[in-house]
């Protein structure tokens, strides 16, 4: 048994009927060297037997009598495979554009809360034989490195896989009662008051920074009289098509790129390949604005997750992840400007960062009980706050990924595409994962939003050609 950390409960708190709160990623598989099927049975056999490697998939939320304190992730005593494992299969033709559509319409359900917070989907009937694989799991047990940990214990790195070592039958431990959980509770709240002055010390620490960043948000982190935009200042970012309140509905698209395309560019303009990913980026919604009549004046501002996992903590599942402002320089017109305008930026944005203490933001998560952050969550969507007054325009991130071939069931893994969150207000996403020489873009976006939001992942392809022209 766990007990959630206060950044984990968040993305329960996020929930609404409009927004999910789980991640994904899409495995897509070469079957063609098996000697047997990849079905459903098959699969079902690989999870049966990695499950004691991945506690997490047995265990579901138990929540505290009032919400005093954070949920506990306790074993399912009546877990059930097949619930989780299921099947599907793509009609002729099979194509990307089909298996898009329907991991849109997957991801937009919600995950049952009165079960372990996982699915997996066998998918059938693509082009070529190929098929994928694609894994939903809560964000709340879950980050982007801790996901591919997760992923890495299903896979293998032969076509032959692992000898996983006999274990005892699954017997689930005995639930804590109420009146243990509501024990528990108290003496987290007795801690209370020492939690108050530690959070005060660490934002004491960050005042200097705080207010660097403040400063800019009044002025909308404009330049000098000549009306520039200051691209490595953070201000208030212009509103967009995709800044306002989502629906229940999705759109997904997914790309890959050459990395060693990416890495000419990075050693050519002494860059890093997530400059080069920020820029191509930048240039793609520039041109996805401009075809809607909606390209801001001012760039826009993304919110960029970053990892803050030491080798403690480096194969926990959880959240362990802090995040920074970066100006995406859509306001530039030419695709060099702008990898020089996202270099600069990412650099102003790590050092800002680099001053802020790493464990802040989980002092602050951690302070308010459940009850308290959902009440907060509830007035604050309600009010419309997100899309009125959210200090970035989207998510950008960058997950790492495995640099060596990996299998399923001896199918070989041929890309890997990430499948993320929105909410109200940031109505789109982009997680990009490298793998095997390659980028593979996973853009997620409210349907009614972004409805061509496969036009904006084709433009990222475009914008990585023009900076290697």
């Amino acid at each position: 048994m766990k007990q959630l950390t206060g950044l984990d409960a968040t993305f329960l708190f996020l929930e609404r009927p409009n927004s999910t709160g789980h991640v994904g990623g899409i495995c897509m598989l070469d079957p063609s060297e098996l000697s047997a099927p990849l079905n459903l049975a098959a699969l079902t056999d690989l999870v049966n037997e990695r499950l004691p490697l991945i506690p997490l998939l047995r265990q579901k939320l138990r929540t505290v009598p009032l919400g005093l304190d954070q949920p506990h992730w306790i074993d399912d005593d009546s877990f059930d495979i097949e619930y989780h494992l299921r099947e599907i299969s793509l009609p002729t033709p099979g194509s990307d554009a089909q298996l898009a559509e329907q991991i849109s319409r997957i991801h937009a359900r919600p995950l049952d809360r009165s079960r372990p917070l996982w699915e997996i989907y066998l998918v059938s009937g693509l082009s070529d034989g190929r098929q994928a694989m694609y894994t939903k799991i809560h964000h709340a047990a879950i980050d982007g490195v801790s996901g591919t940990e997760l992923m890495s214990l299903l896979l293998d790195l032969s076509p032959e896989g692992r000898e996983v070592a006999p274990t005892e039958p699954f017997t689930p431990e005995p639930a804590p009662g109420t009146a243990t959980l509501v024990g528990w509770a108290a003496r987290s709240l007795a801690m209370r008051p020492i939690s108050v002055l530690r959070i005060v010390a660490e934002a004491a620490r960050a005042a200097p920074l705080l207010g660097e960043l403040v400063s800019p948000l009044l002025n909308r982190g404009r330049g000098h009289g000549d009306g520039e935009v200051i691209a490595t200042r953070v201000g208030l970012p212009p509103r967009t098509p995709f800044n306002r309140p989502i629906t229940p509905h999705r759109r997904y698209a997914f790309r890959s790129v050459n990395l060693e395309q990416v890495k000419q560019i990075k050693n050519a303009h002494g860059v890093s390949v997530n400059d080069v990913v920020m820029a191509m980026c930048a240039g793609a919604l520039r041109r996805w604005l401009i075809d809607h009549d909606a390209l801001p004046e001012a760039p826009l501002i993304a919110m960029v997750p970053v990892s803050v996992r030491d080798e403690a903590s480096a194969s926990a599942l959880g959240n362990k992840v802090s995040a920074m402002l970066a100006v995406v320089p859509t306001n530039l017109d030419g695709p060099l400007e702008r990898l020089a305008t996202s270099h600069a930026a990412t650099v102003t944005a790590k050092r800002q960062h680099a001053a802020i203490p790493q464990g802040l933001l989980d002092e602050v998560t951690e302070f308010l009980p459940p009850a308290l952050a959902a009440r907060a969550a509830r007035v604050v969507f309600s009010m419309g706050l997100p899309h009125r007054i959210s200090p970035f325009n989207l998510v950008i991130s960058n997950v790492p990924g495995p640099n060596t071939r990996v299998y399923l069931k001896g199918a070989k893994m041929t890309a890997y595409y990430p499948v993320s969150v929105v909410t109200d207000g940031q109505g789109l996403n982009i997680t990009v994962q490298g793998y095997l020489g390659e980028l593979h873009f996973g853009l997620i976006a409210c349907r009614e939003l972004v409805p061509d939001v496969d036009k904006l992942a084709g433009y990222l392809v475009d914008e990585l050609d023009l900076l290697s022209s």
